[in-house]
């Protein structure tokens, strides 16, 4: 027990030292902490010279730099819905296509996109939208060409465009042209040959007769207006792709002892799914060229574009149906789906300075046009499988000349850019197609036409 006694004390004892000695520390750290500030204040002056300045608030945005972020960041999202229409090109040329083809033709999709993005960076935009500051350099009406690549960006104000975001709108356009032409030489054309072609329409082509009226070319001086693109874009992919069926010829079978014979498409609800993408996407393709968002006046032109854009396709669906009906004694919806895009196409180049009548008219014709445009192309014997021309050819032009009937534009101006283009491209890509065509390097051969170019070209098929 005495261990425990002694064990008790020493506790005791230790106990009492702590509770005396605690206000001795207690005021030695008091003390330290008064003596902190005193140093402090005894060094502040030399601190002082040498702390770095608070930083300043960042001034709020002006009105000018609201308007720029708005009207920068909503083109980069009519962009975005011009570049996914290349899905609905590919559901609607695949879909009204043979099954031994769907890899082939989303494969040519897929490259018009990826080359012809590189190409029109390259060559392409410099060529359409030519930016010299020196006067002397200005380039002719007719070939456009300024630097390499993207130009530096411009100060930030309403309706100016970053040249980034203006780039990535411009080749969205540049890759539609180009993927329209591969829906009219379906089934029978080279992928190397297809890439060829690609390039010189994405990368010349196209550029150049975008110059002449959106680069600020000899059209746009004469007073021809094509406010998104009926002829720049569609009209020239359309004549591009009746080249390539002339040259091509026909599939094997599609004409047979003077007569007309169907190929049917093997997927038409994915070529239904691939006409209304391309409706949606077409709400980037046309209020997006509008090219500013900010303020009323911008808002209601761009309501003024969608809602005729919309009343346009409905219009032209309905009108091909009914001419559908009438001669082949049954609604057909391929016609109806043509008739849908042929509503688009006309309507894209008038669809900011027409009333909501007009535009349900231009839209009903564009309807009519493309059934007779496909019933024309058959009696010829060429062979375009998915109407490539028709909805885009004939019926761009139609989009071109009714800007000169309905909209407040010169009518003989009109014709002439609409005649002028679209003989360009056709001229252009005759060649070209022709030149493959005698070094033996445009059309696959028979054999590999009937085993589909899934096979063929690339080794592998769509569905097992």
């Amino acid at each position: 027990m005495n261990w425990k006694h002694a064990l008790m004390g020493l506790t005791a004892s230790l106990v009492v030292v702590l509770a005396v000695s605690q206000p001795a520390w207690a005021y030695d750290e008091a003390e330290a902490k008064e003596e902190k500030p005193a140093a402090a204040e005894t060094a502040a002056p030399a601190e002082t010279t040498e702390e770095a300045p608070a930083e300043e608030e960042a001034p709020p945005l002006t009105l000018s730099e609201i308007y720029y972020a708005l009207d920068n960041s909503m083109l980069f999202l009519c962009a975005v819905l011009v570049l996914f229409m290349q899905s609905g090109f590919a559901m609607v040329e695949s879909g009204f296509n043979s099954s031994k083809n769907t890899i082939n033709i989303l494969f040519k999709n897929l490259m018009d996109v990826c080359v012809g993005v590189l190409i029109y960076y390259s060559v392409g935009y410099g060529l359409m939208y030519p930016d010299v500051e020196n006067p002397m350099m200005k380039p002719n009406g007719y070939f456009g060409f300024g630097q390499f690549g993207i130009p530096a960006a411009g100060e930030p104000g309403p309706a100016v465009l970053h040249k980034q975001v203006d780039f990535l709108f411009q080749v969205a356009f540049a890759a539609t042209a180009a993927t329209i032409v591969s829906g009219a030489v379906a089934g029978r054309l080279k992928f190397s040959s297809y890439l060829i072609y690609s390039i010189v329409l994405t990368g010349i082509i196209y550029p150049v007769s975008g110059y002449w009226k959106w680069g600020g070319g000899w059209l746009n001086e004469m007073g021809f207006y094509d406010f998104a693109g009926s002829i720049v874009v569609h009209a020239v992919g359309g004549f591009a792709g009746l080249a390539g069926a002339l040259v091509l010829g026909p599939r094997i079978g599609r004409f047979k002892d003077g007569k007309s014979v169907p190929i049917p498409g093997h997927n038409i609800a994915q070529a239904t799914l691939g006409v209304f993408i391309l409706w949606v996407g077409w709400y980037g393709f046309n209020p997006g060229s509008q090219l500013a968002f900010a303020g009323s006046a911008n808002t209601d032109a761009v309501m003024l574009i969608a809602t005729n854009t919309t009343l346009a396709a409905a219009a032209g669906g309905v009108a091909a149906m009914i001419l559908g009906w009438i001669m082949y004694t049954k609604p057909d919806i391929s016609m109806a789906l043509n008739g849908v895009l042929a509503g688009l196409v006309g309507i894209t180049a008038n669809c900011d300075g027409v009333s909501n009548i007009e535009a349900i008219v231009i839209g009903l014709i564009a309807g009519l046009l493309v059934v007779f445009g496909i019933l024309a192309l058959e009696k010829l014997k060429i062979d375009d499988p998915v109407g490539a021309f028709p909805v885009h050819g004939l019926c761009g032009i139609w989009g071109g000349v009714a800007t000169g009937i309905f909209a407040e534009h010169d009518f003989w101006t009109q014709v002439t850019g609409s005649v002028v283009i679209p003989v360009y491209a056709f001229v252009t890509m005759f060649i070209l197609f022709s030149f493959l065509k005698v070094i033996g390097q445009l059309r696959v051969s028979e054999e590999d036409e009937l085993k589909g170019l899934d096979l063929s070209e690339h080794g592998m098929q769509a569905y097992h």
